[in-house]
């Protein structure tokens, strides 16, 4: 079974204290993943991150595929990062981590997703037709949203980045 890896990063004029009161409330999941998904806290979003902090989720990540998804916060560092990992969900294995770092003129976010495709051949024959794709999307509408929300910033650019480990 392949194992994938996503990083992702952008920059905005916030402080970094803006950006880990935002990325680190659960409840802000919902504003940046794409409406069409359907996604939905059933629960774990009523307190501040910690470790070991379960969150169940609804989503639909593909037309008529409805799944529940489980994840745990298993680390993390106040105003530095966290990590989530699913518990149960679509993945054979999701081990997301998030950073922020201060840079000039405001903040860095990178996420660093490793995953699993279930399935075995099959699965890995849907990851580029697929699942590459709809993590392309969730992320440029992520992009999109968190522009929205904080701005740009100047003379930066946002990365994305897959590859097969």
């Amino acid at each position: 079974m392949k194992l994938y890896q996503l990083r992702s990063k952008q920059s905005f004029p916030i402080s970094a204290k803006e950006a880990w009161e935002f990325l680190s409330d659960p409840g802000n999941l919902k504003v940046i993943t794409p409406p069409h998904m359907g996604f939905e806290i059933l629960s774990g979003n009523d307190r501040a991150m910690f470790p070991g902090q379960i969150i169940q989720y609804t989503v639909s990540p593909f037309p008529g595929y409805k799944t529940k998804w489980v994840t745990e916060i298993t680390h993390v560092k106040e105003g530095e990062y966290f990590v989530d990992e699913q518990k149960f969900g679509p993945y054979a294995l999701w081990h997301h981590k998030h950073f922020i770092k201060p840079i000039d003129g405001g903040v860095e976010m990178e996420d660093v997703i490793d995953y699993k495709i279930p399935f075995g051949i099959l699965g890995q024959m849907a990851h580029p037709l697929l699942v590459k794709k709809q993590l392309k999307q969730i992320f440029a509408f992520r992009e999109q949203k968190l522009i929205e929300l904080f701005g740009s910033l100047k003379n930066t650019t946002k990365e994305l980045q897959f590859k097969t480990i």
